[in-house]
């Protein structure tokens, strides 16, 4: 058994190798770039329009909010649920972890890959939202599986990422987030593991067996308020430290390119890692790429495949150029950076300097509930991939079974369990952004046909010739035609 064990380690750790090595990292910051390049640079071009349809909507538009479709979830909903699977251990122990690993220059190309990330996951939600279908209950169905099957006619790429995505929901989905949960409160509470994953596994199945009403509702009121209170908290930080925040900023961007270095070995050596960290850890943070969001994007009651993209882009924005970003410099102005402590415990750090024992429990106590709002956003994506794979019949079992681990993973020692779950997390890139490239195109007709849409509309209004009816249709007429081609 010890042999087994240590084989699996060593093809793990291959896999991931490649999975999560510079090659596929650059790949996935490649498919940004494509996306970016191939919409003219949408998320500047279109940035009023970005904002309207979704921050701005927030708070204006009821249709947002509207829940009167019984077998879909309001576009508020998905945005909740697909970031309570995104808003977790990576936006502030991932963070950490690329500083140590990378220097804080890793905290710019961070940012790169969220910029470029934000198109990527504009793409995939388009194409979740164009081909996705109601089953016999007339819920949606959608996700990666969907449009690889429906779109490039591949079932057996469509089922690589269903199983890809299965075994990442059990891994960094449940386990490994639930024993980030026991560990937080063992540490800041001396709670035992068991008494948390007995009360993690209750409250799981509480909301888990409601399906994705009780679990939109739930991430509907806590993701928006976890969010908003860990932020004023990081913000809190900066402003005690807001006379080196230049200096911070100054850093960032200086080791990220390795200008103390300049033509040394040295600094070539720290360029590249802060690359491969900052652009990992940004992807592992919101997903981009990933596909595993797009799932619950598309059961939002959402009519136009493009305002679910650009919903798609306000998560990566709210996930990595807010929340991580604010993270980070919280750690860089307070300077546990330099203290030799790793993962939490540089936030931690920086939240006891500015409000003492109050702040590692502050800490302890956010990444809990980041924690436990992961588990439920994949609780979603594992029941939707495995009716994908095996039917309706067995998703009780899938959930009796998700609901179970999540207790396993309190009280286990899960070294190997978090190395499988990362690269399982990784393989679902590979299917995904083949599909996504290959069905490019109709991302790119989808986008010109609803931009030139909401020009013609702008300009009848301003000369005073709107007639507000009913929208037109949001596909161009081939495509349209090749929808009803596949609804065949």
């Amino acid at each position: 058994m010890e042999g087994f064990f240590r084989t699996l380690t060593d093809l793990n750790s291959l896999l991931s190798g490649l999975v999560w090595g510079p090659a596929m990292v650059g790949f996935m910051l490649l498919v940004g770039i494509y996306f970016t390049s191939g919409t003219g640079f949408f998320q500047i071009r279109h940035f009023g329009l970005l904002l309207r349809e979704t921050l701005v909507a927030i708070f204006l538009d009821q249709e947002v909010h509207d829940k009167r479709d019984p077998h879909s979830i309001s576009q508020f909903q998905a945005l909740s649920t697909a970031l309570a699977g995104t808003l977790g251990t990576g936006n502030i122990v991932g963070v950490a972890t690329a500083i140590a690993a990378g220097g804080v220059g890793s905290i710019f190309w961070m940012w790169v890959s969220a910029f470029f990330g934000m198109m990527t996951k504009y793409a995939e939600n388009v194409l979740g939202n164009h081909y996705r279908y109601r089953d016999e209950r007339g819920a949606w169905v959608g996700g990666p599986m969907v449009y690889i099957e429906r779109g490039l006619g591949c079932r057996w790429l469509a089922v690589l990422f269903a199983l890809f995505c299965m075994f990442a929901a059990f891994g960094i989905g449940n386990m490994t987030q639930a024993n980030s949960i026991a560990g937080a409160l063992e540490s800041a509470l001396r709670i035992a593991p068991l008494s948390t994953g007995i009360v993690v596994a209750l409250l799981c199945g509480l909301v888990v067996l409601g399906g994705i009403k009780r679990i939109a509702s739930v991430a509907e009121r806590c993701v928006p308020l976890m969010a908003v209170v860990y932020t004023a908290g990081a913000a809190a930080i900066l402003w005690l430290h807001r006379d080196r925040l230049p200096d911070a900023f100054s850093a960032i961007f200086q080791e990220a390119f390795s200008l103390r270095a300049v033509g040394g070995g040295a600094g070539g050596y720290a360029m590249m890692r802060a690359v491969r960290y900052g652009v990992a850890r940004g992807i592992f943070s919101n997903e981009a790429g990933l596909g595993s969001s797009v799932i619950v994007n598309s059961a939002s009651n959402v009519k136009e495949p493009v305002r679910q993209g650009m919903w798609g882009i306000f998560e990566v924005f709210a996930d990595t150029i807010v929340m991580c970003t604010i993270t980070a410099l919280a750690i860089i102005v307070s300077g546990t950076h330099l203290s030799g402590a790793e993962g939490a415990g540089m936030s931690i750090e920086a939240f006891e300097g500015a409000f003492g024992r109050a702040g590692g429990l502050f800490v302890a106590i956010a990444i809990a509930f980041f924690a436990f709002s992961s588990i439920l956003g994949w609780s979603y994506y594992g029941e939707r991939v495995v009716e994908y794979l095996f039917g309706r019949k067995l998703v009780g079992i899938y959930q009796l079974l998700f609901i179970g681990m999540t207790a396993v993973g309190c009280v286990g020692h899960l070294e190997l369990v978090w190395s499988l779950s990362d690269t399982f997390n990784g393989l679902m890139a590979i299917p995904n952004l083949i599909a996504v490239l290959f069905l490019s195109n109709q991302v790119f007709a989808i986008t010109r046909d609803y931009v030139r849409r909401v020009s013609q509309r702008r300009h009848a209004k301003h000369v005073g010739q709107w007639n507000p009816g009913p929208e037109p249709s949001p596909r161009s007429w081939r495509l349209f035609e090749k929808e009803k081609e596949l609804s065949k």
